[in-house]
C-alpha cells in the first residue's frame, strides 16, 4: 500500500501558519513513508473563498519548501482539485444515500430550527436535529420536491449507542450517537457540507492517513458513520495538537500573527518557519533544534508526536531564524537581503512614493523605513490630537481593523472607501479619522500617503500594526466587546438609515 496524505485548505483568507503545520506533518509523514503528498482546495463556500486566497496558499507552502505530488495547478489521476468542480459527485452520492435509506430529505425552514435548538438548550438538552422530517412518508416527500420545496440532505444517525474508534495518537476513542446531529450533507444551494466531501473526496483520493487539528476529533463519529454506509473502509487517524499561544489559549489573530505572510514579510527564512513548525509537538531523537523538513522525514513516527499543547512563541522563533542568518555566507546573506525587500518588484512599489519626495538619496531611509522594516515601538502619547480623545481612536482604530480583516482585496481604492464610510459614520472628518492609523502603520503623524502605505505593507503588516496599537492604547476586554457590538450595529446600517454619529465621552481607555 503506498501511503497517501493530504492538506486541504479553504482558500478564504490569509494563509494560516496553522495550515502550514498540518501540511507540513502530512508532508513528513508521507515522505518518511515513500508516499505521497496531495493538495485539495476546499472552495465550496462560494461567498468566501477566492482565487486570490488559493493562489497565497500554493504561493506559500511552497515558499515553506512543501511541493505536493497531485493539486489544482498540477494535476493529477484523481482530479478535479477543487471541491467547487466536484459537485455532481457529491450530490450523486448524497442521493445515493437517500435510496439506501441512510439519509433523508429536510424540508424544515430555518425559523423552525432556531425554535428547537432554542428550546432544546433552554431544556438543557445538546442541540441536534429532532428528526422530524425523518417521518414524512415517501408521497410527502416527492409531493415537497415536486412543488419546489426548499430542502436539504441530512444523514441519519444511531439513537443510543457509542461511537468507538482509535486515534494513532490518543488510542481508543468513545463518543455518545446522542452526541453526534443529524448533519446536513447537501445544502439548499445544491453544494455539500465539509463532511460529506471530505469523506467522499479522501475516499476516491485514496487518502490512506488523515493528519488533521485535534478540533475535528468529535466530527469523526459522522464520517466513520459515512464511511459504513459507503461500504468503504476508513483511513488511519491521526488528531494533532493545536498551536496555542503563550498563554495557552488556541493560536488567534489577535494575540499573534497567523498568517504566513506575515513572518514571509518580516524576514524570517522559510527553512527557519518549516524548522519551528516541525518542533511544534515534535523533537529529532538526538534533540537538535535545527533541522530541516528532510531531517524529520528520514527521523519521524507517528508515535513520537507530544500531545501537550505546542506553543506558537514568536521569541523563540526569532532566535531560531537568527541562527540561520548566522549560518549563511556573506554573499548568501546578501542575495536574501535583496529577495526579501530590495528586489526590483518591491522597491518598484515604493519608487511612486518616494521619487518626487526626494532631493538626496540618503533622504530614503528616514522616509521609507517603516515600509521597509519594522515601525518604531508605539507609546499611548503618540495618540494625543487637538480634537480626537483617546476612546475615539480607540474606536476608529477597531473598527477599520474589522473592516480591513473583512476585505477580500487588498487595494488602494477599496481602502480609502472603507476609511471615507466609517470617518462619515462616525461624524469625522477625514483627515481627523486618519490621523490614527498614520500613527499605527508609520509610527508618525504625518508619513507616506497613507493608502499607498497599506498597500506596500500588505495585509498582513497592516493588520498587524492596527492590532498592536489598540495594545498600546490599553483597550480592555470590556471595551473591545462594546467596540464589537458598535461595529456590528455599522455593519447593520443600510444606505436608507439615517448614520448613527458616535461621538463617546473623552477620557482614557479602560486598563
Amino acid at each position: 500500500m503506498t501511503v497517501r496524505t493530504r492538506i486541504a485548505p479553504s482558500p478564504t483568507g490569509d494563509p494560516h501558519v496553522g495550515t502550514a503545520y498540518i501540511a507540513l506533518f502530512n508532508w513528513v509523514f508521507a515522505k518518511s513513508q515513500g508516499g505521497e503528498f496531495i493538495l485539495r482546495i476546499e472552495d465550496t463556500d462560494a461567498a468566501r473563498s477566492t482565487p486570490e486566497s488559493e493562489q497565497l496558499i500554493l504561493d506559500s507552502l511552497r515558499w515553506l519548501g512543501l511541493d505536493w505530488a497531485e493539486g489544482p495547478d498540477v494535476g493529477g489521476p484523481f482530479g478535479p482539485y477543487r471541491q467547487s468542480a466536484r459537485k455532481h459527485i457529491y450530490q450523486e452520492h448524497a442521493h445515493r444515500l437517500v435510496e439506501q435509506g441512510d439519509a433523508f430529505y429536510c424540508f424544515c425552514t430555518s425559523e423552525r430550527l432556531d425554535e428547537m435548538r432554542a428550546a432544546q438548550r433552554a431544556a438543557g438538552e445538546n442541540p441536534r436535529y429532532d428528526g422530524r422530517c425523518l417521518s414524512l412518508t415517501a408521497d410527502e416527500v416527492h409531493a415537497q420536491l415536486n412543488s419546489g420545496a426548499e430542502h436539504v440532505i441530512r444523514m441519519k444517525v444511531p439513537d443510543t449507542g457509542h461511537c468507538e474508534f482509535r486515534d494513532e495518537l490518543r488510542g481508543g476513542i468513545e463518543i455518545p450517537w446522542s452526541q453526534v446531529d443529524m448533519q446536513v450533507l447537501i445544502k439548499h444551494d445544491g453544494f455539500p457540507t465539509y463532511h460529506l466531501a471530505v469523506v467522499v473526496d479522501d475516499q476516491l483520493m485514496g487518502i490512506t492517513h488523515v493528519l488533521r487539528g485535534e478540533e475535528w476529533i468529535n466530527s469523526v463519529p459522522k464520517h466513520l458513520l459515512l464511511y459504513q454506509y459507503f461500504g468503504w473502509e476508513p483511513p488511519v487517524l491521526c488528531h494533532l495538537p493545536l498551536l496555542r499561544n503563550p498563554d495557552h489559549s488556541k493560536l488567534s489573530k489577535r494575540k499573534n500573527p497567523t498568517s504566513v505572510n506575515y513572518y514571509e514579510r518580516i524576514g524570517v527564512l522559510p527553512e527557519a518557519l518549516a524548522n519551528y513548525l516541525g518542533m511544534m509537538g515534535w523533537s529529532m531523537p538526538d534533540e537538535r533544534e535545527i533541522f530541516s523538513a528532510e531531517d524529520m522525514a528520514k527521523n519521524f513516527e507517528l508515535t513520537s508526536i507530544h500531545l501537550g499543547g505546542p506553543v506558537f512563541d514568536l521569541e523563540k522563533l526569532s532566535w531560531l531564524n537568527g541562527q540561520y542568518l548566522r549560518a549563511l555566507s556573506p554573499d548568501e546573506f546578501m542575495d536574501r537581503v535583496q529577495d526579501w525587500a530590495l528586489n526590483r518588484e518591491h522597491l518598484a512599489k515604493l519608487v511612486p512614493l518616494l521619487q518626487e519626495r526626494t532631493e538626496r538619496l540618503s533622504d530614503l531611509v528616514g522616509q521609507a523605513d517603516y515600509l521597509l522594516g519594522d515601525r518604531r515601538a508605539l507609546q499611548r502619547d503618540d495618540f494625543a490630537h487637538k480634537t480626537l480623545s483617546e476612546e475615539q481612536v480607540g474606536v476608529i482604530i477597531e473598527h477599520t481593523l474589522r473592516e480591513f480583516d473583512a476585505l477580500r482585496h487588498w487595494r488602494r481604492d477599496d481602502l480609502h472607501q472603507i476609511c471615507k464610510r466609517l470617518a462619515d459614520h462616525l461624524g469625522l472628518k477625514i483627515r481627523e479619522f486618519l490621523f490614527p492609523l498614520f500613527v499605527s502603520i508609520s509610527g508618525r503623524s504625518v508619513s507616506l500617503p497613507l493608502f499607498d502605505s497599506l498597500v506596500v505593507l500588505g495585509p498582513d503588516l497592516s493588520r498587524m500594526r492596527l492590532r498592536d496599537a489598540l495594545d498600546v492604547l490599553g483597550v480592555s476586554k470590556k471595551q473591545g466587546k462594546r467596540l464589537e457590538k458598535q461595529h456590528r450595529e455599522y455593519q447593520a446600517l443600510t444606505p436608507s438609515q439615517p448614520k448613527r454619529i458616535i461621538r463617546p465621552e473623552r477620557g482614557r481607555l479602560e486598563q
